[in-house]
């Protein structure tokens, strides 16, 4: 039986909370906490994508999470185009963070990052990757090559 009568939401809340857990291996087991770090992580990385990377990026996402990907966007500020080391981007994530109990920056980030490798489109994944600056793309850990040309060939 439907837990919101709804498929489509029960889906998006089950694929959700599995991101969720994920996350919680890293951040820590509150939930709270994790879905906090996948904003701020989201946010830094979609401020930093062009716009049409940006958008490709989120239509990969799962419905709830694309809620939260998109929240407060203001689409074309190039402001964060600028941000091009790693401290930089790690400081629009730790912005992110604040008002919940302390997280490093660092470990949200490549918490975040492995959750996307694991579940989105690795060809996404790469561009998103390779558009960023070397100092930023440090922090991404590289997609597994053999997953990546498994679901090339799907």
């Amino acid at each position: 039986m439907s837990a919101t009568g709804l498929d489509v939401f029960d889906k998006t809340l089950q694929t959700t909370n599995g991101w969720l857990n994920e996350i919680a291996d890293g951040v820590g087991p509150d939930r709270q906490v994790a879905w906090h770090a996948l904003g701020a992580v989201l946010h830094a990385l979609r401020d930093r994508l062009t716009l049409g990377l940006a958008v490709h990026l989120g239509a990969q996402l799962p419905l709830l999470v694309r809620g939260l990907y998109y929240d407060q966007w203001h689409a074309g500020d190039p402001s964060l185009l600028k941000v091009r080391s790693a401290d930089e981007f790690l400081q629009h994530v730790a912005k992110g963070l604040s008002g919940i109990r302390p997280v490093n920056a660092v470990t949200a980030t490549e918490s975040v990052f492995r959750v996307l490798n694991h579940h989105v489109n690795p060809d996404q994944i790469a561009k998103v990757r390779e558009a960023l600056p070397e100092q930023i793309r440090a922090l991404w850990p590289p997609v597994n090559e053999a997953k990546r040309a498994g679901r090339s060939a799907a």
